[in-house]
Parts: C-alpha cells; sequence; structure tokens
C-alpha cells in the first residue's frame, strides 16, 4: 500500500459532466450502515449504496468507518463500485474512504476509474493522508469539488445537490433519471399502412416522415406519453430546512436522517440533526412517495428501553404512513410508476 502517487485528478464542479449512456432499469438502494456517531453492534455508521442491476454498476453514498467490512456481507463488488458521494467531513460518513479506496486497487488490479464528489476540504484531506501515508491506486481517480447544482449528468441520470443545514458543510444529494419518451404505437402505424423499417424508427423519435403515398404523419401520434424517471433523495446529516424540502419535491423515495425522537429535540437542534417527526413533516410537504429513515442515535436501540426504534418509527408514521426504518444490509427497491395508455399508472420494478 506504499510507493507511488495515486492516479489522481482533482475537478471543480462544471467540468465534464458527460458519461457513457448506461442502463438504469432496477434500482435498489442497500442500506451499509445506518448508525450514527459510532458504530455499535447492530449498525455501523453511515454508507448507502445505490445500485443499477442491469449495468453492473453501483453508488456509494457516505463512507463512514466499516463501510468496506460491511460490503463483505453486501451483494455489491468493490469491483462495480463508480462513484462515491460525500455528503459532508463528519468522521462517522468519512473515515472508511481511504481503506476502501486501497482496497478496491488490492482485490481487482486495475480496476475501472472512479469519482468521488464531496464538499471543500475532501481533497485536501485526501491528499493529507497520501502524504502521511501513501496509497497506489491501480486505477484512475477523480475527485470532484461540489457546490449547489448539478454534480454529474449523463444521457439518463442527473444528480443534483443542495446545501443542508448542519454543524459543518453537508449537503443532500438527488438522483433523478430523465423522461423516457414513451411506447411506439406499432399497432396504429400497421393499420394506417406504413411500411416497417428506417419510418418506424423516425416516427418513434417523433419526427414528421412522408410515406411514398405521398401522406405525411406526425411522429408525435404515434408516441405514448413520456414515461417519468425516478428520484432518489439522500438528505445526509442536516437538521429540517428549505433547501432539503425543495430537492426534495416529488421524490420516489426520500432517505433522511432521523437521529433522535421528538422528546430529545433539545439533543437534535444542538447538534444539527433531526427528529423522526421532523423528517415525516418533511417528507409530507414535500409530497414523496415513501420515506426511509436511517442514522440513529444508540439510545433507542435498547428493545426494554423507554424509546425503542418501535416508538421512533410510530412517531414518524402517524405523520407520514408509508415510512420504514433502515437497517444494515436492508435493501429497498425503487419502483417506476409506468403510464399506460389509458392514462394510469402502474408500479414497475424494471422499465
Amino acid at each position: 500500500m506504499s510507493g507511488q502517487t495515486p492516479k489522481c485528478v482533482i475537478r471543480a464542479q462544471g467540468e465534464d459532466f458527460q458519461s457513457k449512456r448506461r442502463c438504469t432499469r432496477t434500482v435498489i438502494v442497500t442500506f451499509l450502515g445506518t448508525g450514527s456517531g459510532a458504530p455499535t453492534t447492530k449498525r455501523n455508521v453511515s454508507g448507502i449504496g445505490l445500485r443499477f442491476l442491469q449495468a453492473g454498476k453501483w453508488w456509494l453514498f457516505d463512507c463512514g468507518e466499516g463501510t468496506q467490512h460491511q460490503l463483505l456481507r453486501a451483494p455489491m463488488k468493490i469491483s462495480q463500485l463508480e462513484k462515491i458521494f460525500i455528503t459532508h467531513l463528519h468522521g462517522d460518513h468519512l473515515y472508511g474512504l481511504i481503506g476502501l479506496l486501497a482496497s478496491r486497487s488490492l482485490r481487482n488490479g486495475e480496476a475501472s476509474p472512479l469519482d468521488l464528489y464531496g464538499p471543500p476540504g475532501l481533497d485536501r484531506y485526501f491528499r493529507a493522508i497520501m502524504e502521511t501515508s501513501p496509497v497506489h491506486l491501480h486505477y484512475p481517480l477523480q475527485i470532484h469539488i461540489v457546490s449547489e447544482g448539478v454534480v454529474y449528468e449523463d444521457e439518463e441520470v442527473v444528480v443534483t445537490c443542495r446545501p443542508a443545514r448542519h454543524r459543518v458543510m453537508s449537503f443532500a444529494y438527488s438522483v433523478e433519471e430523465k423522461e423516457k419518451p414513451g411506447a411506439f404505437q406499432v399497432e396504429k402505424a400497421r393499420a394506417l399502412g406504413v411500411p416497417s423499417g428506417p419510418i418506424y424508427g423516425a416516427l418513434k423519435r417523433g419526427e414528421q416522415v412522408v410515406l411514398p403515398d405521398g401522406r405525411v404523419l406526425d411522429g408525435r401520434d404515434f408516441v405514448g406519453e413520456a414515461q417519468p424517471g425516478r428520484k432518489i433523495v439522500f438528505s445526509g446529516d442536516t437538521e429540517p430546512c428549505q433547501a432539503v424540502l425543495q430537492l426534495a419535491q416529488g421524490a420516489d423515495l426520500l432517505v433522511h436522517e432521523a437521529t433522535y425522537s421528538q422528546q430529545d429535540k433539545d439533543l437534535a437542534v444542538r447538534s444539527g440533526h433531526s427528529t423522526a417527526q421532523e423528517a415525516a413533516q418533511l417528507a409530507r410537504d414535500a409530497g414523496v412517495k415513501s420515506l426511509c429513515l436511517t442514522h440513529f442515535s444508540p439510545r433507542y436501540e435498547d428493545e426494554e428501553g423507554e424509546f425503542t426504534m418501535e416508538d421512533l418509527l410510530a412517531e414518524a408514521q402517524a405523520i407520514f404512513p408509508n415510512t420504514t426504518l433502515a437497517e444494515d444490509f436492508y435493501s429497498l427497491p425503487v419502483k417506476r410508476e409506468r403510464k399506460t395508455m389509458g392514462g394510469n399508472e402502474e408500479a414497475c420494478y424494471n422499465g
């Protein structure tokens, strides 16, 4: 793990958003760590995987100490990790990073490139570790220092961040798929005697075409309603704030911290965190479809205690019923709401 300088390029936000097209059909959120502050016997500290199954890739949001150990028991492979997004520079979200980067080299030889995104200071942290305990990475690493706005975009997905409200600079991230074109209505084209082949392709793209018999057809008349993409939002550590509320608008899934219960709100205010009740109120006000809470204080883990995890869940569900509590290694598929020809919506995991 010693020797040469790693292959690392540091970029400011705004450079080189575009990347090759990837398939993002089945999307699953897998929790690697759901505790706060320090690991316990039940929960590791923060780390969340976002898996794109058909593409064989996944992204990591935060990398607390021990994340690479959690991966040994999780369905993701470290060789398939493509991007890491750090919300803020507190240790329970960061201290597993260097070990994971090193292990990715040791286990995979010439691994694929990796992109690392995070707030100002992440680059200095990385350099300081490398100067003290150098790691030779056998793959290109690019560090992107983020600021509010779009931090990554390709043909199918846009990643946006907004500043959260915490004791240090912290960002919430939104991962949103772009709309997909509606289905081509083949039977309608056949009924009008449209010859198959390149003309079908032009109509599917919404173009205007002239048939051999002189008829002019508008492709928009042969394509169904556009299919909305999924939207997943990760709050990171934050007090309730307008920026996260706006970022979460209409999300299919909001992953929000709930470090404390409402009865311990004074602790939440003092440390810059949210209560379960506050997270539920934000989910309700943002119009999200589902809420998953994480980043729990260990004070609620005692099942015989005065206030338990079940009580924390009940506190949130009283305001936002479609709430779940994350556990380490819990996987949550995110459905796509597919619009049918009749204008109705149906749940689809693989659309």
